[in-house]
């Protein structure tokens, strides 16, 4: 007999009462995430799945604990995460999450595959072999992004099938090229029919575009998006059969602005995710838990807003064996004391404790990583002169203006100081010099520009978080201070550097692709919290997070202006312009 088909027959007999369980929870108040009401039982476990839902007191079982008649949840799920915006290496970003509830997420490593190509993917892969908690991946749609920079790796449809058949492989990453699906790019569609042939599931990217556009996404099968910034938005998204997946993260907060599209003949089209979210934020907050009191704080039912972030996503990524507290279902599950601050008390993952009143009980594993991945920053020797942005006709450029909080940004025609024919950042006007430097093959490729909003008021901050292709970027008030960061990155390997008046007052070194750091959260929420505090040195009245805001001016597919190693781009008509007005 198969180990499979023992377990399955110890299930059944178990569910009958014939055989002993291994974990009983007693005394829960059980969240029924079908019918929305509690339900009082015991939770019987066997094997790591749900057998029985005890409400006679008959079942007995190896091991057990009393709830108290404390609410208990099933495992959260986060629809769509970038694990590498964590700065923290699969494992390690496990351990920081299930403290809090979350005990499934579905992640795009696209950051990592724009700097290290498959090999990227498999990293990803191993090390979330490694991890507490489940992580499903989905592969990178959009290596590069566009066409339009340079990225460390490119991927195509056959670089991506032999990723298709691994057990932790849910489908295809967010398609953002929209341009190459509705102009029927031949390398798209052939990335969405392998994904459609495998039966999986085809994630969307559709900031920015209109209802017809939306339409044309879903007849190529594209099944969900997380971009929607307005309630109209993700109403019409899901008219057209798409899944919304409610967005807060660090940078994008979208939750407010959604909750009013999710009606009791909808709410089972929505789910919850994060995007981005940085590991200080994670650690002192959460993610999706945090997403659930928020959305009951402003009204949402207790018990509505946790379907959301169970069933409805787990059935929208066809993880079809968890979500739910019923037999039959994995056990994962949280014991929650008060549902509006949604703190876990304990959480058990396939019957396991994993962790309880914020502490993990498992023991730590270092990541184990390909060397060269460590060495993947190669700029050139920087100088203030590849730092030069030339003026031939007068004043009037293209300035990318930053919305704080978010990843649009806004495009504005004004004039600009120029001195002998060269922009000089304004720290009056709020006018700063920005720069990106192609760092993964040494073609040394340098796009400039001028970015308003950020508000520093002297130095420079330069990192190698710049998605999606994670080239060189640095915004500056000087040029002498964004030479110091950018050769700082060189020597650390990448990840943030802050520097002001020729001194340098912060860093966090990234040596994993310039994306992740191997050192434990808590060591990396103290290096986080040197950053943020000489942030506040260059901008003393700094209110929105200015780190992520920044790492998302490079990312040529959400409106208006973006910057690559190519130059500046129009998100809006899909090509590159002068700065120059």
């Amino acid at each position: 007999m198969s180990i499979k088909l023992q377990q399955l027959t110890q299930n059944v007999l178990s569910s009958q009462g014939k055989l002993e369980a291994d974990f009983i929870l007693r005394n829960a108040q059980i969240a029924d995430v079908f019918s929305l009401t509690w339900q009082k039982a015991d939770i019987v476990v066997k094997n790591g799945m749900i057998v029985a839902l005890d409400r006679t007191n008959q079942f007995q079982a190896k091991q057990e604990e009393d709830a108290a008649g404390g609410y208990v949840i099933p495992g959260l799920i986060d629809g769509h995460i970038h694990i590498e915006s964590s700065m923290l290496t699969p494992g390690e970003f496990s351990r920081v999450l299930l403290p809090h509830g979350i005990t499934t997420v579905v992640t795009d490593p696209h950051e990592i595959a724009n700097v290290a190509g498959a090999e990227g993917i498999q990293f990803m892969l191993d090390d979330a072999q490694k991890a507490d908690m489940d992580i499903f991946v989905m592969l990178p749609s959009s290596v590069p992004g566009t066409q339009f920079e340079n990225a460390g790796a490119t991927l195509t449809a056959k670089d991506l099938a032999p990723f298709l058949q691994h057990e932790q492989v849910r489908g295809l990453a967010e398609v953002m090229d929209f341009p190459a699906v509705l102009n029927g790019q031949e390398d798209m569609l052939q990335k969405i029919l392998l994904s459609q042939e495998a039966n999986l599931v085809i994630d969307g990217h559709c900031a920015g575009l209109q209802s017809e556009q939306i339409t044309g996404y879903r007849a190529a099968g594209i099944h969900t998006d997380h971009e929607c910034v307005t309630a109209q938005e993700a109403i019409d998204r899901v008219e057209q059969g798409m899944y919304v997946l409610i967005r807060e993260g660090s940078a994008a907060k979208n939750l407010r602005d959604l909750l009013p599209a999710v009606q009791s003949h909808n709410a089972r089209r929505f789910g919850f995710c994060t995007d981005d979210k940085y590991v200080d934020e994670l650690i002192d907050e959460g993610s999706i838990n945090y997403d659930i009191a928020m959305a009951i704080a402003e009204g949402m039912q207790p018990l509505q807003a946790i379907q959301l972030a169970t069933v409805n996503t787990a059935e929208c990524y066809r993880l079809l064996d968890r979500g739910v507290l019923a037999p039959g279902y994995k056990a994962d599950f949280v014991l929650i004391d008060d549902l509006s601050t949604m703190q876990a008390k304990a959480v058990w993952k396939n019957g396991q404790k994993v962790a309880e009143n914020g502490e993990m009980l498992t023991n730590r594993q270092a990541p184990v990583v390909p060397a060269h991945i460590y060495q993947s920053v190669h700029l050139p020797t920087i100088t203030k002169d590849r730092l030069q942005l030339a003026f031939t006709k007068g004043t009037k450029a293209n300035v990318m203006e930053i919305v704080p909080n978010q990843l649009i940004t806004n495009h504005v025609i004004m004039d600009v100081p120029v001195k002998e024919g060269v922009f000089v950042p304004s720290v009056e006007q709020d006018l700063l010099k920005l720069a990106v430097i192609e760092r993964h093959h040494q073609l040394h490729t340098t796009g400039l520009g001028i970015v308003k909003g950020f508000g520093l008021q002297k130095g420079a901050v330069a990192t190698t978080v710049a998605h999606d292709s994670h080239n060189a970027l640095v915004v500056g008030t000087n040029d002498e201070d964004m030479v110091m960061a950018l050769t700082r990155i060189q020597e650390i390997q990448g990840g943030f550097v802050i520097v002001a008046d020729g001194q340098i007052l912060a860093e966090m070194p990234l040596t994993i692709g310039g994306l992740m750091t191997d050192v434990p959260a808590q060591e990396a929420k103290e290096q986080l919290a040197g950053l943020h505090s000489a942030l506040k040195t260059l901008n003393p009245t700094l209110d929105f997070h200015f780190l992520l805001t920044f790492s998302f001016v490079a990312l040529p597919v959400i409106p208006a202006l973006k910057l690559t190693d190519t130059g500046l781009f129009d998100v809006t008509t899909f090509q590159h312009i002068s700065v120059e007005a």
